[in-house]
């Protein structure tokens, strides 16, 4: 089994949630929110705040943990052939300053603040779903209730 800890930034201003495209080396494209793994011997307070700088251009702060999430892929459906659990640690990041571009050498072609009623029509990762249902219900436990995702994920 692999495994992947990551943080993300869900970062919500006017009815608007800052979001992120990203092309990967098959080509395949989806829109996420800004994240990514966390570095050995590094928190992931620090690592959202460095995704975001990295994938987006702009600063910012933590404002609050929404929560955490935990996914499997099984092996059978998954690239690598071999079981992979990620564990994700949602933040509420407000953006504090910079320009938006593309990430330098990196996977991140665009980053776009989006209307949150327009994110449905977007081909979009699960972790936009989960990002958003923690901004709305923040659950006291930190823990996401189990979301619909489609593809390769379980919850």
């Amino acid at each position: 089994m692999s495994f992947r800890l990551a943080a993300y930034a869900v970062c919500i201003d006017d009815e608007r949630v800052l979001l992120v495209r990203c092309v990967w080396p098959s080509g395949e494209t989806n829109w996420s929110l800004p994240g990514g793994r966390v570095e050995h011997a590094e928190d992931p307070f620090d690592a959202v705040l460095r995704e975001v700088a990295e994938e987006t251009g702009c600063d910012g702060v933590v404002e609050r943990l929404l929560g955490v999430d935990s996914r499997v892929i099984p092996a059978a459906e998954a690239r690598s052939g071999r079981e992979h659990q990620n564990v994700g640690i949602f933040y509420q990041v407000r953006i504090t300053g910079g320009v938006l571009r593309p990430e330098p050498n990196g996977a991140t072609a665009e980053s776009v603040w989006t209307p949150i009623a327009e994110v449905v029509h977007l081909c979009r990762s699960s972790l936009v779903d989960v990002g958003l249902a923690l901004a709305r219900t923040r659950p006291k436990t930190g823990h996401v209730l189990p979301v619909p995702v489609g593809g390769l994920v379980q919850h």
